[in-house]
């Protein structure tokens, strides 16, 4: 008889199965470039775009005309213990304001063309307060994961997922201590705008935390599970299907990184495919982003969350795809080549 897989096991059994890139559509992208009215390396950075989204695309013409926006949306129990300057109701009120337009990540979608999406994860139900008790069972956090994976639909060609969650900074600071070592003030930021007062209870509910949880810290995913959230872990599930669909993923922030984070633990390879949209002005991002081998496209002093970040880095990829799609070739445009 069978023994039945563990939930975990079958998140470990699939990321050590997702696709690679495409070499062959990488050098037909890079023969494209040479051909364009400019000189070699002339557009820097967008070059690379372009040859990225060639590779995950698995297309020698990469196309963006469904980029996506998901907001995975979660409450956690540890908003009880002060840590944050909203109360945890906020999360509720700007799903509302999300689903009616007035959020700042519907202006940045709307100006970019990019499609925006909302998820809700059992808001009336916080995960548990991590002080006290692991934040998720395992069953539920993988349940989390699967439906972030099946909230990706495979006619989206660029992704990019967002979060709101009050209390969801100090969860992504607790995964960063977790993952990486040292105390929790190595980790916070003030998230929302919490106060001096507000900060260091912060640092002391992840602290409790650390040392609660701290023999389990080995596992990835026992972290995510102990001092994560549903909408951290289902980011992670959107991640890992946008890989299984060939569809290229713009990190986000603070928070969305510490989804990255946890797949980059458990495989660095499972987050080959996403490019770091900019870096966020919260916590130690930046050094996140160095860890995860990740150069952000923008550096605007964002500390929003919901995704704006990465939207505002799709309309820099769109721009680049452009160039790439629509620039005259020498040859068509009559200018001469560079001389030999």
């Amino acid at each position: 008889m069978v023994e039945h897989i563990r939930p975990f096991e079958e998140i470990r059994m699939l990321l050590a199965a997702l696709p690679g890139p495409d070499p062959a559509a990488v050098a037909a992208a890079r023969a494209r470039d040479v051909l364009l009215t400019k000189p070699p390396g002339a557009l820097g950075r967008l070059e690379e775009i372009v040859e990225w989204l060639a590779a995950w695309q698995g297309r020698a013409q990469p196309s963006i005309e469904r980029p996506l926006v998901a907001v995975f949306a979660g409450n956690h129990g540890v908003a009880a213990q002060g840590v944050s300057a909203f109360p945890a109701s906020v999360t509720q009120q700007m799903v509302a304001n999300f689903l009616s337009g007035g959020a700042a990540i519907n202006q940045i979608c709307k100006a970019h063309g990019v499609g925006l999406k909302v998820f809700e994860l059992a808001l009336e139900q916080p995960t548990a307060d991590f002080t006290e008790a692991p934040a998720m069972d395992e069953r539920e956090a993988a349940a989390t994961f699967a439906y972030g994976m099946e909230a990706i639909q495979d006619e989206v060609d660029l992704l990019a997922p967002g979060e709101m969650g009050i209390g969801n900074t100090t969860s992504a600071a607790a995964i960063y201590a977790a993952l990486y070592g040292g105390p929790a003030s190595r980790w916070t930021g003030r998230g929302a705008g919490v106060d001096e007062a507000g900060l260091v209870r912060k640092n002391a509910a992840i602290d409790r935390a650390l040392a609660l949880h701290g023999a389990h810290f080995a596992d990835p995913l026992e972290i995510l599970r102990r001092v994560g959230g549903r909408e951290i872990a289902a980011m992670m599930g959107a991640i890992a299907a946008a890989r299984l669909n060939r569809i290229p993923v713009v990190l986000d922030g603070y928070v969305a990184c510490a989804a990255a984070a946890l797949l980059h633990a458990i495989t660095p390879e499972a987050i080959a495919h996403c490019m770091a949209g900019h870096v966020s002005a919260e916590g130690a991002h930046r050094d996140v982003l160095a860890r995860l081998g990740k150069r952000p496209l923008l550096d605007l002093d964002m500390r929003l969350g919901e995704g704006s970040g990465a939207a505002l880095a799709i309309g820099l990829i769109k721009a680049a795809l452009a160039c790439h799609r629509d620039m005259a070739t020498f040859e068509t445009a009559g200018v001469s080549e560079k001389s030999k």
